[in-house]
């Protein structure tokens, strides 16, 4: 039987607050042209959501702009990254294109839109070098995807049934996360990490790793998901889980929590990649995004 929780109204869909898995199970689904795509945020068993999406169609020049923040000391640096960063991004790139012409130089300009997010958050009056989230972007055009990241959150492109991750989870088994750790056990702290401060995240190392990526005709979808989804779901499970969904091989429980004039099968997907991270115990507050990079009809099973 399905449990009862009391319903609350809150940014990007339903907060369920009740019951030991709160969540906002309202899977959003949008589509703009080809490229469609769905949402989930469940807060699942923390007390408070502190992980964000954001979702900009069109929200950098010619891309689309999909992010997660994952939150460690708060919602408030989450929230600010979800209502700014995006806008950074557009206006450095504007104003890099007067300077420079059409080059972008993608990595020089991600630290710099990720250190200006910094000092808003620092700004607002949070010390930004204690407290903020990790932060995974994505940007999306015709031609390539762009991936920005520094943090514990990932992101899986699904090519030919293949699951192809295009980013690093940033953990203290890398060289560099070892030294970072040794040098707090000692009391020291980093506030400067290969000579940026990308959102003053101390709980992972500052570095943000940018990708940029040829799109294939063989690409299918992607999932960018916080670690409450990846502490309990592999890669290739999770691509296994969309594929199945947006070839209607899957369906969740209950698609009628999944919002739009109908759940579209990326809704349904991100929704069942929640689901199936807290019913494996996931501890985590969990975002999911999947994104459909050809139609679902194309997918070969």
């Amino acid at each position: 039987m399905r449990a009862a929780y009391d319903h609350h109204r809150a940014p990007g869909g339903i907060l369920v607050a009740g019951g030991t898995e709160e969540e906002d199970r309202k899977g959003r689904s949008m589509t703009c042209g080809s490229l469609s795509h769905g949402f989930i945020s469940v807060i699942g068993r923390r007390r408070v959501m502190e992980d964000a999406v954001t979702v900009a169609i069109g929200g950098v020049d010619s891309y689309d702009f999909f992010a997660v923040y994952d939150g460690h000391g708060g919602a408030h640096p989450t929230e600010a990254c979800k209502e700014r960063l995006h806008l950074i991004v557009a206006q450095e790139v504007k104003e890099r294109r007067k300077r420079e012409g059409c080059g972008r130089g993608w990595e020089d300009l991600m630290a710099a839109c990720f250190l200006k997010m910094d000092e808003e958050v620092s700004l607002a009056g949070r010390d930004a070098s204690s407290v903020g989230p990790s932060a995974l972007v994505l940007m999306v055009d015709e031609e390539e995807l762009v991936v920005a990241n520094r943090g514990n959150s990932r992101i899986v492109l699904c090519r030919a049934g293949v699951a192809v991750p295009l980013s690093r989870t940033h953990k203290p088994d890398k060289p560099d996360e070892s030294e970072r750790v040794r040098v707090e056990a000692a009391g020291g702290g980093i506030t400067n990490w290969y000579g940026c401060r990308v959102l003053g995240v101390l709980t992972t190392s500052a570095s943000i790793e940018v990708t940029v990526n040829a799109r294939s005709e063989l690409d299918e979808f992607i999932i960018i998901a916080t670690r409450g989804l990846w502490d309990v779901v592999s890669n290739e499970f999770a691509c296994e889980v969309v594929r199945r969904c947006l070839t209607g091989k899957l369906r969740v429980r209950f698609p009628e929590e999944c919002s739009g004039s109908g759940p579209s099968g990326a809704a349904e997907a991100a929704t069942m990649l929640a689901e199936l991270a807290l019913a494996r115990g996931s501890k985590h507050n969990i975002r999911v995004i999947v994104v459909e990079l050809k139609k679902s009809s194309a997918i070969v099973s």
